[in-house]
């Protein structure tokens, strides 16, 4: 009885420990997967500043130079604010196959390549 007693308390040892375990490496690979994603974000926010300055100094010199055709400064600022409304408006109505759609298919494929590499 006493030998049963004492398999007993090592299996939960060992369960416990298996349970410590697991979660520590569950632990780990969400910081993994964390690093990741920060990383990639900072690697590419240089990149992404200096394009949006890029694009705004363009917007303003083609608003500046639709502004001279049309005999009008300010027109040429409307008719580039018009442009990026009616491209704005086509990304919200076609948002899901565009951008939603991929991005998921993206991160499951991700996760199950993941997956199969371990």
């Amino acid at each position: 009885m006493e030998e049963q007693t004492e398999l007993i308390d090592e299996l939960i040892e060992k369960g416990h420990n298996y349970g410590q375990t697991t979660l520590k490496l569950i632990k780990l690979k969400t910081l993994d997967k964390t690093s990741d994603v920060l990383s990639n974000i900072v690697s590419w926010l240089p990149a992404i500043i200096m394009g949006s300055v890029f694009f705004a100094i363009l917007n303003i010199g083609i608003a500046l130079w639709l502004g001279d055709l049309i005999g009008d400064r300010a027109s040429g600022f409307f008719v580039v604010a018009a442009f990026y409304a009616l491209v704005t408006l086509i990304c919200w109505i076609f948002r899901k196959p565009l951008f939603k759609y991929p991005i998921d298919n993206s991160i499951i494929n991700q996760v199950f390549n993941e997956e199969d590499d371990q």
